[in-house]
């Protein structure tokens, strides 16, 4: 730091400028920290309601609720579906974090092969596949991670696919203001497999452009290109 500061008036400003940056980062975890509290405390008052609730779907289904193998059956279908639904809970300013940085890098940055499991909001179903994305700069980039992570937040509610996938993409373009996001993703879904159709090997594919990706064909076909290769 005194490197950068060449006479007294500049150090102060320095040291200034560091305390009161190392005191937004402290006000920012600790709202983060209280923010996170009290999503749990609402969880936890949701969850006897959540209980009830399958209780009375496994009677209605003629099961017997007292029996030892569904004593606590409904209460760990609660906490499942509060797990299998926490993006309700999430958004991406909680999860990005500071984590965008200033970096003079203008070429396509791509992250493909990304997990992603979500529940069909037509039947409370699984579907689950592969995201990939690609986005090019505009003199901010994400951490890596981060991309994950927003795949994360959108999936973990009743979904379908098509809005999965302009969620994800819209989510980033307005994160990073880059000057293009595609994603692509790829999904195999239960309400095709276990019931209706029952067709085993069907997968269904989505993407969504934004920018340049959607602007310019070359762009777009380069993305495509590095996505699906092995």
């Amino acid at each position: 730091m005194n490197g950068l500061c060449s006479g007294p008036v500049e150090e102060y400003n320095c040291n200034k400028a560091f305390s009161d940056l190392m005191i937004d980062n402290k006000k920012s975890a600790a709202i983060c920290k209280h923010e996170k509290s009290r999503k749990e405390e609402e969880e936890k008052t949701r969850l006897p309601t959540l209980e009830a609730a399958y209780t009375s779907i496994l009677r209605d289904l003629g099961e017997d609720t007292d029996r030892e193998g569904l004593l606590r059956t409904p209460l760990r279908a609660a906490r499942a579906m509060q797990f299998l639904t926490k993006g309700y809970h999430e958004t991406i300013e909680d999860i990005l974090n500071n984590a965008i940085f200033d970096e003079d890098h203008d070429e396509m940055v791509i992250v493909k092969n990304i997990d992603m499991f979500s529940l069909c909001e037509h039947h409370l179903v699984p579907f689950f596949g592969k995201v990939h994305i690609g986005y090019i700069p505009n003199k901010k980039v994400v951490g890596l991670s981060k991309l994950a992570r927003i795949v994360e937040i959108f999936s973990r509610r009743l979904q379908v696919q098509e809005r999965l996938t302009k969620q994800i993409a819209v989510g980033i373009s307005e994160a990073l203001q880059p000057k293009g996001v595609a994603v692509v993703i790829e999904a195999a879904h239960m309400c095709m497999v276990m019931r209706g159709v029952q067709k085993m090997n069907s997968r269904t594919v989505t993407s969504t452009m934004l920018g340049i990706y959607l602007e310019d064909p070359k762009t777009r076909e380069e993305f495509l290109s590095l996505s699906q290769s092995a």
